[in-house]
C-alpha cells in the first residue's frame, strides 16, 4: 500500500491554469483525482501544491471538496514533496504523480506499487523505459529513498524534477521497469498544449457521460487519437 502525493501548479508556461480547465464540467484535476480513487493501493491521497498566491484558487477549490492539500515551494518540487511527507507524517512507499494525466489509469498504479513491493526495490517507473502511452506515468519510491534524494540532491534539475537522483547513472538506489507487452508510447494522453487538452475533452465529451468510470481500453477504441509526433 502506498500514499499518492499528486504535485499541481498553476502557473504552467505553456497552458496556464490547464489543471483548473474543464472536462465533462468539472475542473482537470478533479478528474483525475476521480480516477485516483479508484486505486486498490493507495491508503491516502494529497495534491502538494505551491505557496505561491497563484495556487491559492486551486487549494480553496480543493479544500471545499475535502480533498487533503499541502503547499511548499513553488521551484523545489523535491522540497516540497519531502516537507510534505515530513509534515504528515507519512509512513510507507510514495507515488508520485502529475496533475496533468485526466486519464490516468488505476490499474497500471497499482501495478507499479505491486511490482515495487514485490521486488523490494527503491523505485519503480513506467516511464523510463517507456511502453504506456504518455499521461500514464507513475513513480512509486520509499520513504527512505525520498527523504535520502531531499538531503543529498543538489543539482535544481534533481530537485525541480524530484526523482532524477534516484536513476542517475551511479545512483546507489535500486529502480525497476514497469513495463507492458506492446508498445504504446507513441500515443499522447497528457496536458501540456492546447490541443493536448482539445483531445482529452474530446475523450471525456465521448465517454464520460455514458460511463464515468471508462478504462484505458475505452479510450484505445475510439476512432481519434493523438500521438506524440504530433506535439
Amino acid at each position: 500500500m502506498a500514499v499518492a502525493i499528486l504535485q499541481a501548479r498553476m502557473s504552467s508556461s505553456r497552458l496556464p491554469g490547464k489543471v483548473m480547465m474543464p472536462l465533462a464540467g468539472r475542473p482537470m484535476v478533479e478528474r483525475q483525482i476521480e480516477r485516483l480513487r479508484r486505486c486498490e493501493t493507495l491508503t491516502r491521497l494529497i495534491v502538494a501544491t505551491s505557496v505561491e498566491a497563484s495556487d491559492d484558487p486551486l487549494a480553496a477549490h480543493l479544500q471545499t471538496l475535502g480533498v487533503e492539500v499541502f503547499r511548499g515551494p513553488l521551484a523545489d518540487v523535491l522540497g516540497r514533496y519531502v516537507a510534505c511527507v515530513e509534515a504528515l507524517d507519512i509512513q510507507g512507499d510514495v507515488v508520485r504523480l502529475t496533475a496533468d494525466c485526466p486519464l490516468t489509469d488505476p490499474g497500471v498504479i497499482d501495478a507499479g506499487v505491486r511490482l515495487r513491493e514485490r521486488l523490494e526495490v527503491d523505485y519503480v517507473s513506467n516511464g523510463r523505459i517507456p511502453t504506456w502511452p504518455r499521461g500514464l506515468d507513475m513513480e512509486v519510491f520509499t520513504l527512505d529513498a525520498l527523504l535520502a534524494a531531499g538531503r543529498e540532491a543538489r543539482d535544481l534539475y534533481d530537485r525541480e524534477h524530484v526523482t532524477p537522483y534516484l536513476y542517475k547513472e551511479g545512483s546507489r538506489f535500486t529502480v525497476a521497469a514497469l513495463t507492458q507487452g506492446v508498445d504504446e508510447s507513441a500515443l499522447r494522453w497528457t496536458v501540456d498544449t492546447p490541443d493536448d487538452y482539445a483531445f482529452v475533452a474530446r475523450v471525456y465529451d465521448a465517454l464520460y457521460p455514458a460511463n464515468p468510470r471508462f478504462t484505458s481500453a475505452d479510450v484505445r477504441a475510439l476512432p481519434f487519437q493523438r500521438y506524440e509526433r504530433e506535439a
